[in-house]
C-alpha cells in the first residue's frame, strides 16, 4: 500500500488502488495499527479502492503537536477524503475503530456509503454505569502498561483475540505501542453521548465474535433494539478482533453486506 500523510495532520494513511468504483476505509483497534487488516486489504484490494489509517499515537501516526488528540480523528479522516477526492466510502471499525467510525458518521453522514462496527458499542447511547466500569477496566490495563509493555501486551492479546495465531499477531503489534500514546486516548469520552442518532441514510452492520465478553453481546442487543434496521452478525470461533480470528468469514460477511446480500 502507498503510505501518505496530509498537511497539518499526524495521521498516516495507506491507499491501495484508485481506479475502482467504490472505496472502503478500515479503522483498527486500540494498541495495534492498520496491519490488523492485512488479510482484508489483500482480499479486497482487487474489488475496491482500499483506505486504512493509523490512529493517532499508533503505528506511524506519532509525529504529533500540542493539542492533538483522538477527538480530532474524524476531521483528519475528512481531510484525507478531500486529499484523495473521495466523496463517499464504506467504513469498517473494530473496537476503538468502531468508536471513531461512528463519530465520523455523526459528523459527516453524507460521506458514508455504509457503516460496520465490530466489538464496539453505540456511542450515542452509552450507559453511564457501563462507561464507568469500562473506564475502570481500561485504567487497570494502562497501569499494567506503565510497569511493562510486554506484560500489558501478553494480557491484552488474550482479551483482544481468540485464536492463537491472532493473539500472536496482535501481541507483535501491541508491544510497539508507545507508552506516551496513552495520553491521546484520554479524550475518548468526549466522543461518547455527544450526538443524537439521526435516521441513517446508509446501511448499518453491527457485530462481534462468539467469544467476546458477555457485556459486548448485551450491548449489541440493546443497540439492535434502538436501531431495528441494523444488520447483526455474531461470528463463530472469534473473540473481540473478529477480522483477525476468522478473516475468511469476516471478509465474506463484509462482501455480502456491501453487495446488499445481507
Amino acid at each position: 500500500m502507498e503510505q501518505l500523510i496530509t498537511e497539518n495532520s499526524p495521521v498516516v494513511y495507506y491507499v491501495s488502488g484508485r481506479d475502482r468504483d467504490e472505496w472502503v476505509l478500515f479503522i483498527h483497534a486500540a494498541f495495534v495499527d492498520h496491519r490488523m487488516f492485512t488479510k482484508q486489504i489483500d482480499y479486497f484490494k482487487s474489488k475496491y479502492n482500499v483506505l486504512a489509517v493509523d490512529i493517532i499515537g499508533h503505528g506511524k501516526s506519532v509525529e504529533t503537536k500540542k493539542g492533538d488528540s483522538i477527538s480530532k480523528m474524524s476531521d483528519w479522516i475528512n481531510d484525507i477524503l478531500k486529499a484523495e477526492y473521495i466523496e463517499k466510502l464504506h467504513i469498517v471499525g473494530v473496537s476503538l475503530g468502531s468508536v471513531i467510525a461512528q463519530d465520523f458518521a455523526n459528523r459527516y453522514p453524507g460521506a458514508v456509503s455504509s457503516l460496520a462496527c465490530f466489538g464496539g458499542y453505540d456511542i450515542n447511547n452509552f450507559d453511564v454505569e457501563t462507561q464507568k466500569k469500562n473506564g475502570s477496566a481500561q485504567a487497570l490495563m494502562m497501569l499494567k502498561a506503565m510497569f511493562s509493555v510486554k506484560w500489558f501486551a501478553k494480557a491484552n492479546k488474550k482479551i483482544s483475540a481468540y485464536t492463537t495465531q491472532a493473539q500472536e499477531e496482535f501481541y507483535e503489534m501491541n508491544i510497539r505501542f508507545p507508552k506516551r500514546s496513552f495520553m491521546y486516548l484520554s479524550a475518548l469520552n468526549s466522543m461518547v453521548n455527544k450526538f443524537q442518532t439521526k435516521p441513517r441514510e446508509y446501511p448499518l452492520l453491527i457485530g462481534c465474535g462468539q467469544f467476546d465478553i458477555p457485556l459486548e453481546l448485551e450491548m449489541l442487543k440493546e443497540w439492535k433494539k434502538r436501531e431495528p434496521a441494523a444488520k447483526v452478525v455474531i461470528l463463530e470461533n472469534a473473540g473481540h478482533c473478529v477480522n483477525m480470528d476468522v478473516p475468511l468469514e469476516f471478509n465474506s460477511v463484509m462482501y455480502e453486506f456491501w453487495s446488499k446480500k445481507i
